[in-house]
């Protein structure tokens, strides 16, 4: 794991060193574009004053201190050299008028020739001098800045532990959170940058919050449910044992299966819904499902239960462009539900009709029945978890039409509940528009 921290340490720190070395090379180029100037003059203004002391014709060469850094040369109207400071310096024995930098076999000079009073005079100084000043005047310039450079780390070592401060309450904010404490991390505290991550982390704390309270209602809600079969259950199991002859017996062993098998439904419904909730996430990558293989399926699925009612189950349309990305076992299971449901609600001898087709680009699923239907004022709770509508002889589990919501929902579609033509309920199930791409076989 990178810390922040060690991030920002080593790039504030890196950055403070580049612009040291930075601040460093031009002050010495300034001290030495100051320091040439300075010595151009000098060498110019030595050179003048020897317009009037020249040596005579035949003089020889002499020596100067060794401390003084220039070295002079002065040659006579027929170009003898009649003067040099320094035989040693390796200086040519031309000059050349006005300022020169001359490579000589030890070092490099800079040098400054003029005709005075009929001699030529040079006056020359070493290069190095010139660059010992400029590192010597550098140095005292930038002296009080590198010995500030370990004060400038503390105080960049404190600056960012205090940046990063509320970065550590929140981390502990959002660590002694509990399922009992999900309330909203306070903003106020937060600066600027951290404001977008708060509200993130809110937002999860708010969708966290509300999966738990879903999950209590629903744990609350199966319990109240199963409590009631598992105790018609109890009741059948002694009836079993209390029957006075074989003919009770398997009356009641009879009961006792048919309760099993309500409990059976009962609790499959509840792991389909627990599997299909919203809250286990959109349906981000499927497959290509037909729709009309969905219908087809469901129908031969059902067709047992429908002949038991003298129900007449069938396709009314099957479009074979009917083709939708998602997830094939929980679009199985939609329409098994809706079927199932039609089914069950319709008088002996109705009718069913199963459509699947495309209408502006959206695919669609349509049940249609011709039973009681249902009233528009309750068309939205019968979505609810276990809400059973009063005055059937069909009492199911109440989740029927809760899976088929949620499945939807996952596959980004809507739901919606109508009249039947001539009395009934139409279920429809819209899914999103298709782009194109591939048709029901996988192939473009």
């Amino acid at each position: 794991m990178r810390s922040l921290r060690r991030r920002l340490l080593v790039a504030l720190l890196a950055a403070a060193a580049v612009l040291t070395l930075a601040t460093a090379l031009l002050v010495y180029r300034l001290a030495r574009r100051e320091i040439d100037a300075v010595s151009d003059y000098h060498l110019r203004q030595i050179a003048l004053t020897l317009r009037d002391r020249a040596p005579a014709a035949g003089a020889v060469a002499g020596l100067e201190d060794e401390e003084f850094d220039f070295v002079i040369q002065i040659w006579g109207r027929d170009g003898t050299r009649l003067y040099l400071s320094r035989p040693d310096s390796g200086l040519p024995e031309s000059a050349e008028l006005g300022f020169a930098t001359v490579r000589a076999p030890t070092e490099e000079w800079r040098v400054y020739s003029a005709e005075l009073a009929g001699l030529i005079v040079q006056v020359a100084q070493p290069l190095s001098v010139r660059q010992g000043l400029a590192v010597a005047a550098a140095s005292r310039t930038l002296a009080p800045v590198l010995l500030m450079l370990p004060l400038l780390a503390a105080l960049i070592w404190r600056i960012v532990g205090q940046a990063l401060a509320p970065l550590n309450r929140l981390a502990q904010e959002v660590a002694s959170r509990t399922p009992a404490a999900l309330e909203p991390i306070p903003e106020g505290d937060a600066p600027e940058e951290a404001v977008p991550l708060v509200r993130a982390l809110d937002d999860l704390l708010g969708r966290l919050g509300d999966a738990l309270a879903a999950q209590r209602a629903f744990v609350a809600d199966a319990a109240h449910e199963l409590r009631t079969p598992l105790a018609a259950l109890e009741l059948q199991v002694q009836l079993v044992d209390r029957a006075p002859d074989e003919a009770g017996r398997a009356a009641a062993l009879a009961d006792l299966r048919a309760g099993l098998g309500r409990m059976t439904h009962v609790v499959q419904q509840l792991l389909t819904l627990a599997r299909a909730e919203p809250d286990a996430g959109a349906v981000r990558a499927g497959e290509p499902v037909s729709l009309s293989d969905l219908v087809a399926q469901a129908i031969a699925d059902h067709s047992l239960l429908a002949e038991a009612k003298r129900i007449d189950l069938g396709a009314a349309r099957a479009a074979e462009d009917a083709v939708v990305l998602g997830d094939p076992a929980s679009l199985r299971t939609l329409l098994a539900n809706l079927v199932d449901n039609a089914i069950r609600y319709s008088p002996e001898g109705g009718r069913i009709d199963v459509d699947a087709g495309v209408l502006a680009g959206r695919p669609y699923l349509e049940v249609s029945d011709h039973g009681l239907g249902i009233p528009e004022a309750e068309r939205e709770r019968v979505f609810d978890r276990f809400y059973r509508r009063g005055g059937g002889s069909y009492t199911g589990s109440g989740l029927g039409l809760a899976i088929v919501r949620a499945i939807a929902e996952r596959h980004a579609a809507s739901v919606a509940l109508g009249d039947t033509p001539g009395g009934g309920l139409t279920v429809r199930v819209d899914f999103p528009a298709r782009s194109p791409g591939p048709n029901r076989d996988g192939r473009p």
